[in-house]
């Protein structure tokens, strides 16, 4: 790897906002109802030693694993700091996990100990927290975790701030965070210091973040993105870092802090557009957009009720963001930049240029990024200085992950074109050929499926049926209004209309044959969709494959899951 300047590293650029703006807000906690805690540069600093000094003190060799599970909130980024501080490595683990999971990503990293944070089910997760092991709780932790371990202000309060200001190579393991995994077990993907600070260099070149930004953390922090651009964005540039609450005071959260750069997943686009419609019906919107006296009004107010009216640089990624989407949000004045990456890649890989337009593409490669298509798979493949190391303790499928030249495979098709801008078509795996021998990309019909405002996710399978069919999961709305005879019967037709235009855009072969409805909600908690809201489709196929052959061949378009 070449060289990375020193003060760009995680630990350097910590000291650096401690020394030369201690009095400076870093990050912004909510407390519960209207309180707020502010932490400054000193604030975090000065914790983060004293528990560092703690961690350091159990005698754990160096590079020993430490565990954070918790939901974003200040601790969790102190703790980070800590365990580095300690010589240690981060396992972030999401907040959202089965017990059964949690149970083996600890067993697997060989974690020392655990950080218990902030959680809205503790109860259900704590069965796989192994028997023995060190915890220590955050002050918004459950009850129970604060009343069983050693708390954080106790340890803090007790311990002498680490003095000394310890620094951590480029080359050396900062974390592995576990993919969230559409299919098998998590694995742990190893990065290093280097890799972060490499990454960032090149992603601010797209990305423009400075000490004057800010920024909401609410998407995990184990999740690659967050880390990056929020956790080290934040100490990159010294940004200020507000945390959200809960589900419950979201809209609050944004709008206490108006950032100025907002990341979300397209799940969560597609709420923001469908709690705008919810107040205001699509067809009155397009008509007073239409009215130029009227229209940067109506945009104004409506940025502002989502809390992004300070926003100036808004991204999506993790999963496609359908057109119809991207063109609705231009049209309110906030142009969307997609994003395209993986864990093992720190999410730098590709993302549309901000003032350019560029839809139905992620754009082209960040700065230093090599890509390629394979030409026998239509794979995409690509290269940079912030590559995974590989996945900890699986040489195996660390080999896998690599072309025999050091290309990473994405696991993805796509094409580029002539200005170097990437479309993504489907993953390599997904696709699947009908009973009439054709091959089907399910992402792009997907895309267009899951914008009925009704719908939450969606998936289209029909491996060797004669035609492809639709399952689609109804959102907290579309289950209100199937409640009543009146409201099945207007969401129905609906629903009818919906296929029925998005089969006209569809080759022959693609049409969907029908489309299935659950009122069941697809959670992490039964293992159909992963803590980034991505599908798992052999989860689908096990629970619904015995099904397809008579949702067929039924004659109906619409079907109701019988739960």
């Amino acid at each position: 790897m070449a060289k990375i300047a020193p003060e760009f590293l995680a630990l350097q650029r910590l000291y650096h906002w401690e020394t030369t703006t201690p009095a400076r807000v870093a990050l912004t906690q909510p407390m519960g109802g209207d309180a707020v805690k502010d932490f400054t540069w000193a604030d975090v600093a000065g914790q983060a030693r004293r528990m560092a000094a703690h961690l350091k003190a159990q005698g754990w060799a160096p590079g020993s694993k430490v565990a954070i599970l918790s939901k974003n909130c200040a601790w969790w980024m102190m703790s980070d700091l800590a365990i580095w501080m300690a010589g240690y490595v981060s396992v972030p683990l999401y907040p959202t996990l089965a017990p059964e999971t949690i149970s083996q990503i600890l067993t697997h990293s060989e974690a020392k100990a655990l950080f218990v944070g902030k959680l809205d089910g503790w109860e259900h997760m704590k069965p796989g927290v192994p028997a023995g092991l060190p915890c220590i709780s955050y002050p918004l932790s459950p009850d129970d975790a604060r009343q069983a371990y050693d708390g954080w202000d106790a340890i803090v309060a007790r311990t002498a701030a680490m003095p000394e200001s310890p620094t951590r190579d480029e080359d050396e393991l900062a974390t592995l965070i576990y993919t969230s995994g559409t299919t098998g077990l998590p694995k742990g993907v190893m990065h290093s210091f280097g890799n972060f600070a490499w990454a960032l260099d090149r992603g601010l070149q797209r990305i423009p973040l400075s000490a004057d930004d800010r920024m909401l953390s609410y998407l995990p922090l184990a999740h690659v993105v967050e880390r990056m651009l929020v956790e080290h964005g934040w100490l990159r540039t010294a940004m200020h870092v507000y945390f959200a609450e809960s589900l419950d005071t979201f809209a609050a959260d944004l709008q206490r802090a108006r950032p100025t750069v907002f990341f979300s997943v397209p799940r969560l686009w597609v709420k923001f557009q469908q709690g705008i419609h919810h107040k205001m019906p699509p067809a009155k919107l397009k008509l007073l957009l239409g009215i130029p006296l009227v229209s940067a009004l109506v945009r104004g107010k409506i940025r502002k009720a989502l809390g992004l009216d300070q926003c100036r640089f808004a991204a999506g990624g993790a999963a496609p963001m359908p057109l119809a989407l991207l063109d609705w949000y231009r049209t309110l004045g906030l142009p969307i930049n997609e994003g395209y990456g993986m864990t093992e890649n720190l999410a730098l890989s590709h993302i549309t240029v901000a003032g350019k337009d560029q839809r139905g593409t992620v754009g082209p490669t960040y700065p230093d990024v090599e890509q390629r298509i394979d030409p026998a798979s239509g794979e995409i493949q690509m290269r940079s200085l912030a590559l995974t190391q590989g996945y900890y303790k699986d040489d195996e499928k660390t080999a896998e992950l690599f072309t025999a030249d050091g290309w990473l495979r994405t696991g993805d098709k796509g094409s580029i074109d002539a200005e170097g801008l990437l479309r993504i078509t489907g993953r390599v795996k997904d696709l699947f050929k009908t009973g009439k021998g054709k091959y089907v990309a399910p992402a792009p019909i997907e895309d267009k499926l899951v914008m009925h405002p009704a719908l939450e996710a969606c998936v289209v399978t029909g491996a060797n049926l004669g035609q492809p069919l639709g399952i689609a999961m109804l959102n907290a709305d579309g289950v209100e209004q199937a409640r009543s005879v009146e409201g099945r019967s207007a969401l129905e037709a609906s629903l009818r209309a919906h296929l029925q235009a998005i089969n006209a855009t569809l080759d022959p072969h693609e049409r969907l044959q029908c489309l299935v409805l659950t009122t069941t909600a697809w959670t992490v908690d039964n293992d159909i969709i992963t803590p980034t809201f991505k599908v798992k489709r052999n989860r689908i196929e096990d629970l619904y494959a015995r099904h397809y052959e008579a949702w067929e061949t039924g004659g109906q378009q619409l079907v109701w899951m019988q739960t």
